[in-house]
């Protein structure tokens, strides 16, 4: 199989742990890098799958919500009772992913 060489730049404190680690593994650097990378990868490639599924449910429920009024229908609101219309505003919060401070959460303030 043809190779490729690739080039990187780092501290001289990375490369010396690097160099490091991969003689305690009994390695070179380039087979170091490449199995710690390789490594990485397929972890990656395991957690995206695990969370696809959430990750879709979760895009399809911002999509919808995206099409949803920031605010009650005042007509249909003034029916309700003070409770449902306590209840009515914490799920239009929770649906467009904002808390009490009207922040959204995971997000910087």
């Amino acid at each position: 199989m043809a190779k490729t060489r690739i080039s990187i730049s780092l501290e001289r404190g990375q490369a010396e742990r690097i160099k490091q680690h991969a003689e305690r593994a009994g390695m070179d650097v380039s087979a170091y890098l490449v199995h710690a990378a390789t490594r990485q990868m397929a972890e990656s490639d395991a957690i995206e799958e695990q969370f696809a599924e959430v990750d879709a449910l979760i895009a399809r429920a911002e999509q919808a919500a995206s099409g949803l009024p920031a605010e009650p229908d005042p007509e249909l609101a003034a029916e309700l009772t003070e409770q449902e219309r306590r209840e009515v505003e914490e799920a239009m919060d929770l649906i467009h992913g904002r808390d009490r401070h009207d922040r959204r959460p995971g997000h910087a303030a």
